[in-house]
């Protein structure tokens, strides 16, 4: 029995008609041109920008990166955002706690307890 091989050209196009699949089922999505991994993300993002309108908040940054140990581990929430009363908090919007998160969520307890991390469900 003769197999058939494919070209490097024809690999690539096999492979580009798959499209991949998130491992969470989150949905890439667009918002005021810039992209969002979840719509959930996208949705708080609109939230703050309407609560910075309505002058409940001071104003909000997108992904902040922070330093969570010696080894230069980085942490980036979706957001940072800053009250009328000066208060600041960290937002980071999940679908689901996976075990990676967990670890974080307690290096960053440990490195920053006087900035809360709120989790958006």
């Amino acid at each position: 029995m003769k197999q058939e091989r494919m070209s490097a050209e024809q690999f690539r196009q096999l492979i580009g008609r798959r499209s991949a699949k998130s491992k969470y089922k989150n949905v890439k999505t667009e918002v005021d041109g810039i992209s969002f991994d979840s719509k959930a993300e996208a949705n708080r993002y609109c939230e703050l920008k309407q609560l910075q309108r309505a002058g409940e908040i001071t104003g909000f940054g997108r992904q902040p990166s922070f330093v969570l140990d010696e080894h230069g581990t980085r942490y980036r929430p979706d957001f940072i955002v800053c009250s009328n009363d000066g208060r600041i908090w960290v937002e980071d919007v999940k679908g689901i706690i996976t075990k990676e998160f967990q670890l974080k969520q307690k290096m960053w307890l440990s490195k920053y307890p006087w900035l809360p991390l709120e989790i958006i469900k």
